[in-house]
């Protein structure tokens, strides 16, 4: 007697499909930190205006966040997602243009696109895969994770070793999102019929604990985009080769990536997350120490491995939180527009901050001290929403925390 396949053809075409999508999610942002200083030289823009273009997405992310839910509701997920990977595949080679007009439109539509994703992704899979968000989390974040790493690795041999310049060199990634089109099609036909969900009349505006959610969001995201966009600079101010700078990002990824994985499993075994919220905000200020201090190439390294993990676990962490502390799809939904629209809009003050930081004092040592400074501010955040607590529970309920 054969025996069933634990995974069905549309389960698996979901899942290849999921993870295209995740490619997508950051690879077209991260290719960026690499080549600063080509982008910086070829337009004459200052620092502070380069960090626009890392903060532009956020921005994005932010203003689009909350809208995403609404056309999800009235289209279907599945087709508002392929819609965006659209979007996306037209900002990245609008962005690749090489003309300093479009660098910033180009990069405004792929982060629309991007915002988009973010935010219905955690929804389809809680629908989908409700007894098993935290694995599917996982996948799904460590699969924008590894591309991730691998945009900021290959964005120098691409503009170097292929000749290919910045502006090709971050053309390539609309090939990844056109594949993510493609394999997203089948969804077109299998996605579900709007039909009601059980939600609060109440507005999730009103719930503290999303607020907490949402700052938690905020400050680990703000580090994360700080990180992509001027570590690489950070590490060429103390000695590092250009070459050297864009693998030690990709590093910081990749170290981050088995953590991305295990955290989203982990995180809905435990009563509740604080224990890992204190974990990741020590390796984060153990590994901004260690670069503030700088010295050798072994040093340097073991930071950014430490900050890597702490990135790592910290987004992954922050997507999970939408489903543990939501009941219902649309709720997952809406805190996660939300906590991706107000937390971005705090994340878009970090990259253009930092760059402020770097022009006024022509050192690292101040960008560092605000690293580690979001790393507190993101702890004491983190320790309120990791409560065992659902957003729109009754009063009395609350008390298990």
């Amino acid at each position: 007697m054969s025996k069933k396949s634990p995974l069905s053809f549309k389960t698996i075409l979901f899942l290849i499909g999921i993870v295209l999508v995740a490619f997508n999610l950051r690879s077209s942002i991260t290719a960026v930190g690499p080549l600063i200083g080509d982008i910086r030289i070829a337009t004459n823009l200052t620092n502070s205006s380069i960090g626009i273009i890392t903060t532009l997405p956020l921005l994005a992310f932010a203003i689009f966040s909350t809208i995403a839910p609404r056309i999800g509701l009235k289209i279907g997920n599945e087709r508002t997602v392929f819609i965006a990977l659209f979007i996306l595949t037209i900002g990245i080679l609008v962005r690749s243009t090489g003309m300093v007009a479009t660098l910033f439109i180009g990069t405004a539509l792929l982060g629309l696109g991007i915002a988009i994703c973010n935010v219905l992704i955690p929804a389809i899979v809680k629908d989908k895969f409700p007894s098993k968000f935290g694995l599917m989390t996982g996948l799904y974040t460590t699969s924008m994770g590894t591309l991730a790493a691998l945009a900021s690795g290959l964005s120098i041999p691409l503009a170097y070793g292929l000749n290919l310049g910045w502006e090709k060199s971050l053309s390539v990634w609309a090939v990844l999102s056109g594949l993510a089109l493609l394999f997203w099609l089948p969804q077109l036909r299998t996605q579900n019929k709007a039909k009601p969900v059980p939600y609060s009349k109440r507005s999730i505006w009103s719930s503290k604990l999303a607020w907490q959610v949402t700052f938690f969001m905020g400050f680990q995201s703000c580090i994360f985009y700080c990180i992509i966009a001027w570590v690489p600079d950070i590490l060429i101010s103390q000695g590092v080769e250009v070459t050297t700078a864009g693998w030690m990002l990709t590093l910081t990824q990749l170290a981050g990536l088995p953590a991305t994985l295990l955290v989203p499993i982990y995180a809905g075994r435990f009563r509740d997350q604080r224990g890992l919220v204190v974990g990741i905000a020590l390796l984060y200020v153990s590994g901004f120490i260690g670069l503030y201090i700088g010295g050798g190439i072994g040093l340097l390294s073991l930071s950014i491995v430490l900050i890597g993990i702490a990135q790592g676990a910290g987004i992954s962490l922050a997507l999970t939180l939408f489903g543990l502390r939501s009941e219902s799809a649309y709720d997952a939904a809406s805190l996660s527009g939300m906590a991706q629209s107000a937390g971005y809009l705090l994340a878009a003050l970090g990259p253009i901050g930092m760059g402020l930081l770097l022009d006024l004092f022509l050192t690292p040592s101040p960008a560092i001290l605000l690293f580690i400074m979001l790393s507190v501010a993101m702890m004491s955040f983190g320790l309120f929403a990791g409560r065992n607590q659902f957003v729109f529970q009754h009063a009395s309920e609350q008390m298990r925390a």
